[in-house]
């Protein structure tokens, strides 16, 4: 994919992958000392260096507030690497050579001569493209996007015109509400375009999430049936075996509708939902999933009450072990009505998904960790085989497992052996790991490299970020003031609260529940 808005320029020390032009450059990581840097980011960056698909030439700059020399950051990096590596063991030669492009800046993000000295190290790379095409990577607190951007401009380092590109990478949370995210979003353009913003989502990074499209539109068995004449509901289910554990403060500030609904279940349902764009280009993609999270129904504190369901756990096992309940976490208030478990039945009202409802639901402390997409479809006429098979017959689904065990699986019925007529449904099922082998890259490095080549189509543009928070926003106004009811508690180890099962009963409908594939 080449994106529509990219304001990069080939220069000396290019190169090319999947046909993208990665200009020579450097990347500036703020937060260089925290976790994120260490689990995700050198990971991904050693990995793609390892395979040959950065560029000829490049730099990775860390920025923190701890005093380190290159030499000890560098040691640090190699530590976490020999834990975090998709590959092991690290291969110490190409550690070596990829060792020698990384280098470390002291200072503290609030002082100005803190990005004079940055600048100032950045131009010992030369005058050319390692000094001018710079990738801003600020794996900091949002609270702070607004000063940093502010200040890589005032020095020199952050500019909306010219001939060379600056790039801006920033981590959700993006606000925590409409107005934050406005201001926020409001904050990263007074200096930048918009075009130059990558607002990342680890999510859109994973191989399973980009073949939705493919998926979609180059099949013409299944592009033909995705519309309201074929498909009765669709499931969105990402459950996570984990409890809130340490994440407690957080957790009491977001809830499972800001940390999972807003961003990931959301943009899942626009992939498998839209339209299909003009061209593979950013921001034909982006203009149609934008378009799709326009066309939900909007909620009114009624429709809340009716199609939008939370729940908390207590304590409860999982995998036979107990697990304390949320109101016993650690900084978490002991009364706390904070959701760790959300279920949505949402209407698209536009012409292919009229009266489809999709239902979508995430929560802590379920039986498995497992993100899957399922396309229930309508039942055939129970007319001809109903006398002689009964409730047997069962409708056709097809399920897109995102995690684990990536693959396809399709749902259909077929004839028990035998000299009665019987029906048993049966399932062809498609692996990744079978079909193409276990390598599958890591979310970042897709995404870092889509961000080196100017491609915006995997990240999320302001308008995206901006909508999500209107639909977040008017489900949290019709929870105001509302506590727990007995039925939105769920036993930890379980698959959620009652209420989610009265949910969709109200439609006739039951939850599919994620299962192991072997």
């Amino acid at each position: 994919m080449v994106s529509a808005v990219n304001n990069s320029i080939p220069t000396e020390g290019g190169n090319s992958t999947n046909g993208k032009t990665l200009d020579a450059c450097t990347i500036v990581i703020f937060g260089a000392s925290g976790d994120l840097t260490a689990r995700k980011l050198i990971p991904a960056i050693y990995h793609l260096f390892k395979e040959k698909q950065m560029p000829s030439a490049f730099r990775v700059v860390g920025f923190a507030r701890r005093e380190k020399t290159d030499a000890s950051w560098r040691q640090e990096l190699r530590t976490a690497l020999d834990q975090f590596s998709r590959t092991k063991p690290v291969d110490d030669k190409v550690w070596a050579a990829f060792a020698e492009n990384l280098f470390y800046c002291q200072g503290d993000l609030t002082d100005d001569a803190a990005y004079k000295k940055l600048e100032t190290q950045l131009t010992e790379f030369g005058s050319g493209p390692l000094r001018e095409n710079l990738l801003f990577y600020l794996a900091i607190s949002p609270s702070q996007f607004g000063e940093v951007v502010e200040q890589i401009h005032r020095c020199g380092l952050l500019n909306k015109e010219g001939a060379a590109w600056q790039r801006i990478v920033v981590e959700k949370p993006f606000g925590h509400d409409l107005a934050s995210a406005h201001a926020l979003n409001q904050e990263l353009t007074r200096y930048a375009h918009e075009s130059q913003v990558f607002r990342i989502d680890h999510y859109l990074g994973k191989e399973t999430v980009q073949n939705i499209l493919m998926f979609r539109f180059s099949n013409s068995i299944f592009e033909k049936l995705w519309n309201r004449n074929s498909v009765d509901y669709v499931q969105i289910t990402v459950s996570e075996k984990i409890g809130v554990g340490e994440r407690g403060g957080y957790y009491e500030e977001a809830g499972a509708l800001r940390d999972m609904v807003q961003n990931h279940m959301l943009q899942v349902l626009s992939l498998i939902a839209m339209e299909p764009p003009v061209s593979l280009e950013a921001e034909a993609v982006r203009d149609e999933k934008v378009k799709l999270l326009k066309s939900i129904r909007a909620l009114t504190p009624e429709d809340v009450a009716k199609q939008i369901v939370r729940g908390q756990y207590f304590a409860g096992a999982v995998d036979g072990q107990l697990r304390p309940g949320y109101r016993q976490e650690t900084k978490v208030k002991a009364d706390s009505n904070v959701e760790t478990f959300v279920a949505l039945k949402l209407f698209i009202d536009n012409w292919r998904w009229s009266g489809v409802p999709f239902y979508l639901r995430t929560g802590k402390n379920l039986p498995m960790s497992a993100s899957e997409v399922r396309i229930q479809f309508r039942p055939t006429p129970n007319v001809l085989f109903a006398a002689k098979c009964g409730n047997t017959i069962e409708a056709n689904a097809l399920t897109l497992r995102l995690q684990p065990n990536e693959g396809i699986s399709l749902r259909f019925n077929g004839k028990v052996p035998g000299t009665t007529l019987g029906a048993r449904p049966v399932r062809m099922h498609f692996s990744y790991d079978s079909e193409f082998g276990a390598y599958t890259p890591e979310a970042y490095e897709r995404l870092l490299l889509e961000a080196i080549a100017g491609d915006a189509t995997l990240f999320i543009r302001r308008d995206e970020v901006e909508t999500a928070w209107q639909i977040v926003d008017s489900i949290r106004a019709g929870w105001e003031g509302k506590s727990l009811t007995n039925r939105e508690f769920y036993s930890a180890g379980t698959w959620g609260p009652i209420a989610a099962d009265d949910l969709l009963a109200q439609s006739g409908h039951t939850w599919h529940e994620p299962q192991v594939i072997k």
